[in-house]
């Protein structure tokens, strides 16, 4: 049978305007910004972010992660919705947008590589995915071999005094770039008494500085911390104990550090250390 030219083009037109048309896409948990950047997702595409978020200006601000606006989610229409943990979005959560939900949570840094690889699917960037994974993995590969491993404590918040546990991204982090966390409780963060840190005596104390620990009291000038023997070392919490490609960065200097650490300390200097 012959074919009608005319809806010839109109079909070709009609499709061309599917697969050309972008995404909407809701991110919920900031860590994910950078991935989704570095595959190519546009401003265009991502239409609404968290207040936190300030990877996407132009996208409309839905609430924070712990408390979204769904209302104002849904009146976006997104085709996709990246979320956390489920304990940050719980999946009666998930049920009421009614939209196809992705959940980002890494735990390890492994994992993250396969979090970028399911999100490339997801987002039809395979190749770009695989590129950046491959990119990943060979920066972890030029890391320095430590032997033995660095003991270390990370504190996530000083008062009450939290640490990270062996759940947490930033205890594999740690495990990368050649320490080992003392605390293998499984749990991302684990609250801990003073006593118990002295009594570790971790070659390296580790504090954040951030939203969840604002402005701390460095830790050897606190009254319960004045027989510390540990090195302290101060890093930024957005840097370090963020799911995102921030933490392959933060490798690579926590790796250094604790390569100069093991093999020649003489080069550290006596004050406090600072990866910023």
């Amino acid at each position: 049978m012959k074919r009608n030219p005319f809806w010839l083009l109109l079909g070709v037109i009609f499709f061309w305007g599917i697969s050309a048309r972008a995404a909407r896409i809701v991110v919920l948990y900031p860590a994910a910004s950078s991935v989704l950047r570095a595959l190519g997702v546009s401003e265009k595409e991502v239409v609404g972010a968290t207040r936190h978020d300030s990877t996407w200006p132009r996208a409309v601000k839905v609430g924070s992660h712990l408390r979204p606006n769904f209302e104002l989610i849904r009146a976006l229409r997104p085709d996709l919705v990246i979320v956390g943990s489920r304990r940050a979005f719980p999946e009666q959560a998930a049920r009421r947008l009614d939209v196809p939900v992705f959940r980002y949570d890494p735990r390890t840094l492994s994992g993250l590589l396969e979090e970028i690889l399911a999100l490339g699917r997801v987002l039809h960037k395979e190749d770009r995915a695989r590129d950046l994974v491959s990119e990943l993995r060979e920066r972890l590969r030029r890391l320095k071999p430590i032997y033995p491993p660095v003991t270390v404590i990370y504190e996530v918040s000083a008062f009450p005094l939290r640490v990270v546990g062996s759940r947490s991204i930033v205890s594999d982090l740690l495990r990368v770039a050649g320490g080992r966390n003392l605390i293998q409780i499984p749990k991302k963060h684990v609250l801990i008494s003073p006593e118990e840190v002295l009594a570790l005596s971790p070659e390296v104390y580790i504090y954040q500085v951030g939203p969840m620990n604002r402005n701390p009291l460095p830790p050897k000038r606190r009254p319960y911390f004045r027989g510390l023997r540990s090195r302290v070392l101060r890093v930024r919490e957005l840097r370090f104990a963020r799911p995102g490609l921030n933490i392959f960065e933060a490798a690579e200097r926590l790796n250094e550090y604790f390569y100069t650490l093991r093999y020649h300390p003489e080069a550290l200097t006596a004050q406090g250390d600072s990866l910023q």
